[in-house]
This record gives C-alpha cells, sequence and structure tokens, in this order.
C-alpha cells in the first residue's frame, strides 16, 4: 500500500478493514463515493445486500417501533435501533468517505439525541444524508423544517407578539433557531449581524412548527402564531408568511459569508485543526461558484495539496477512533450496539453533543490524559476480537506505510496476541488521521 492510498482511508474515510481492496487512484476511489441521486437515506448501491437491512429497517419500521405496547413512543428503543444501525454502516461499509460528510454534516447541523426522542434517527436520515453532496441550501431548508430541529431549539414554542396566539397572551418571541441558524450554521458573525437581526430573523420563523401526532413528523406552519408584516434581516426585506421563511434560508444559505464559514470547517475537519488559509480561498471559491454545491467542495477537497501532506496532524474524535478500531479489527455488523456504549464511555455520545455548537473539531479537545486513559481501556476489552491475529500484519494492511517501526517492535515484544494488538490501536499513528 503507497502513503496516498493510506492517507485516503484514515483522513477522508473512517479507516480500512484489512481486507479493503487498496486503490489503485485513491482519489477516484474518493469521487466514485460521492455518485448524486442515490435512493433512500443515500446508501451506496453496492452494498452487501445484508449491511443497510438494519438501517432500512429502521427507516421502514418505524411505525412498529413508535409503540412499546401502550401506544406511546418507545424512545429508548427506536434510538438504540437508529444508532446501532447507522454505526453498523460505518463500522461494515466500503463508503467511509460518505458517511464521515455525513458524520460531519450532522455535527454542523447538531441536536441532541436525548432533546428530541424517536426523530433523531428521522432527522439524520432526511434531512442530512440526501444532501450530503446536494445544495447546501436544500440541507439548511430540509433540516430547518425538520421536528428535530424545530423541537431541539423551542421553535415550536415561539409566537409573534401581533400573532392571534399572541394578542390572546399565548406565549412569546423564541430566538433560540434564529440565533443558532445565523451564528452556527450559517453567515456566523463575521457577517457583522446584530440583534434586531436575530430578533427579526426569529419573527420570520414564528409559526414554524409540526404535528407530532402525524407520521412522518411533518413540517407545518401554524398561521396563527406568526408574526404578520415584513421583515428585514441583514438588510434583506422578507415578506410576512411562510414564503417569506424559505427566502430567508434560501438568502442566508447563499450569502458569501456562509460560503466561507463552510470552507473553513470543512478544511479545519479534513485538513488541519488550523486551517491553511490557501486551502479555505479554494474551497470557499468552489460554494461561492456552484452557489453551494457540496458535492462539488468535497471533490475540491480530496484535491488540495494540503490534504495529501504527511505527517496526519489531526487527531481522531473519539466516534472516529472507536469505529477506526473496530474496522481495523473487521468487527461485524452486530458490533454496533457495543460501539455505542464505546462512544458513552469516551464522551462522544452517538447524537448527543452537549450544547448546539455540536462536538469539537480540534486535537486538544480529544487528546486529554483522562481520555487518553480511557481509551487504552477501551481498546484492551475489544482487542480480545482481535485473537489469532498478528498484530504487526494487522498494522501493516490498517496503516501501511504510516505505522512507525516503534509501534511494531513494541508489539512484537508485547507479553501477549491481545497486548499487541492494543498497542497498536493505541499507537499515535493510530490516533491521528
Amino acid at each position: 500500500m503507497d502513503l496516498k492510498a493510506a492517507i485516503a482511508a484514515v483522513r477522508f474515510g473512517q479507516g480500512r478493514r484489512p481486507g479493503d481492496p487498496i486503490p489503485t487512484d485513491p482519489v477516484a476511489w474518493l469521487d466514485s463515493q460521492l455518485a448524486p441521486g442515490l435512493p433512500g437515506p443515500a446508501l451506496p448501491e453496492d452494498l452487501p445486500k445484508d449491511l443497510p437491512a438494519l438501517y432500512l429497517a429502521a427507516a421502514e419500521d418505524t411505525e412498529r417501533l413508535r409503540t412499546g405496547g401502550q401506544g406511546r413512543p418507545n424512545q429508548q428503543l427506536i434510538n438504540r435501533a437508529e444508532t446501532t444501525a447507522a454505526l453498523g454502516l460505518e463500522i461494515a461499509g466500503d463508503q467511509g468517505f460518505r458517511e464521515r460528510l455525513a458524520s460531519f454534516w450532522t455535527n454542523h447541523f447538531s441536536i441532541a439525541r436525548s432533546r428530541v426522542q424517536y426523530v433523531a434517527g428521522h432527522y439524520v436520515r432526511e434531512a442530512i444524508r440526501p444532501h450530503v453532496t446536494g445544495r447546501f441550501e436544500d440541507m439548511l431548508m430540509a433540516v430547518v423544517r425538520h421536528p428535530a430541529m424545530l423541537g431541539y431549539l423551542d421553535n415550536t414554542a415561539s409566537v409573534g407578539p401581533n400573532s392571534p396566539a399572541g394578542q390572546r397572551g399565548r406565549r412569546g418571541l423564541n430566538e433560540n433557531l434564529a440565533r443558532e441558524v445565523l451564528e452556527l450554521h450559517t453567515v456566523t458573525p463575521a457577517s457583522g449581524y446584530g440583534q434586531a437581526d436575530v430578533t427579526a430573523f426569529a419573527a420570520v420563523l414564528t409559526g414554524w412548527s409540526f404535528d407530532g401526532a402525524r407520521p412522518p413528523y411533518g413540517f407545518l406552519f401554524r398561521p396563527n402564531a406568526h408574526e404578520p408584516g415584513e421583515k428585514t434581516v441583514l438588510g434583506r426585506r422578507f415578506a410576512e408568511g411562510e414564503q417569506g421563511g424559505i427566502a430567508a434560508l434560501h438568502f442566508l444559505a447563499n450569502h458569501d459569508a456562509t460560503h466561507r464559514h463552510l470552507a473553513t470547517k470543512l478544511v479545519r475537519h479534513f485538513v488541519a485543526d488550523d486551517p491553511p488559509p490557501a486551502a479555505v480561498q479554494t474551497i470557499h471559491g468552489v460554494l461561492r461558484d456552484t452557489r453551494g454545491d457540496l458535492g462539488a467542495a468535497a471533490k475540491a477537497l480530496v484535491r488540495l495539496e494540503a490534504a495529501w501532506d504527511p505527517p496526519l496532524g489531526k487527531f481522531r474524535s473519539s466516534h472516529d477512533y472507536v469505529v477506526a478500531a473496530l474496522r481495523a479489527l473487521e468487527a461485524p455488523i452486530e458490533v454496533a450496539d457495543r460501539a455505542f456504549g464505546g462512544l458513552q464511555y469516551l464522551g462522544q455520545p452517538m447524537w448527543n453533543p452537549p450544547a448546539p455548537i455540536g462536538f469539537p473539531d480540534t486535537s486538544r479537545d480529544w487528546a486529554a490524559p483522562e481520555m487518553m486513559v480511557r481509551r487504552i481501556e477501551w481498546s484492551n476489552g475489544i482487542a480480545t476480537r482481535g485473537a489469532g491475529r498478528d498484530a504487526a500484519a494487522l498494522a501493516e494492511a490498517v496503516l501501511g506505510p504510516l505505522c512507525r517501526p516503534e509501534t511494531l517492535r513494541a508489539a512484537s515484544r508485547a507479553g501477549s496476541a491481545r497486548d499487541a494488538l492494543t498497542l497498536v490501536l493505541t499507537s499515535p499513528e493510530f490516533h491521528r488521521r
């Protein structure tokens, strides 16, 4: 395996499984995972038939899972079915770049699974996955209109003061969704927006709600709660009604400040904690010139010279680390439930960040001493799955030229096969991508 193939697997993908084919053209291999128009939750068509079955079951059997025998949603059952299905695709699949993009955009548009009950998986499947290689404005629209985001950021409780509902004294304006869309999801404070823009945008979004009793949890505009009149956000006027909100989201999605923000985050995730300005400028230009084509941006990312520069500078998050370790051990899809527990233990519970900003994306946030000790403990526990494997051969198959001679020597001197595998899985190079 040459260096570029190794980098493609760990930096853009989710780590190699020892039996994975080695691409002769790593860039073309990554491009092949960006094909548009995949059906349903955008699962690759060429995956083994048993691989997407668990994931699709979570989508197709939602009604069965919604009830725990008493007519009420069974939140725990649905959450576990959804999360383990998604993890199963990451652990056993061969579309790591696409899965990493889905994870990246899910974190960009973070919701807390613990807050939105059984719609978290539906949110990822329907609002994120279909758009990871589409246009950002379509993803933004799907996200903001989805019950998970509307509920998580309390927009269902937002009522225009001068609306019929507001005049009756039922609640008032809630700015949570408007603030986070401006601050985190689109233009950021770099655009120069102020509190007046937040308040006006919150008024634009009044009435945006959903009917939780009506599957598939569809968006619902409530005119009686909508603030009447024209509103101005960032100097642009928007008409009252649902169409005003749609127009505002299209405007924000295609704002130059949004494109620069997205470019910076993408380069930080795929290249370096301190994004090289030239790389950011390149991706910014692609997003600007294509009006937010995320597939074009992804293709441009894999063509950045800086993205292929060793040594690998990014430190794997707990999610990346757990998935990569299980892939290295060629774990079957059935261990996804154990992966879910591993993420809890290592501080990155699936789809459940502590705040709307999502999980962090820099080395200093994941390399704390206590977290490293936990990774060693967890890795030693799962190393039993590699019983009988030669640690040096596994390291060569998974890391190739990225593996240091020091790691191979330490593994050769280990007291047991399990210890040797633990040394490989906790080596400095395995922690990086």
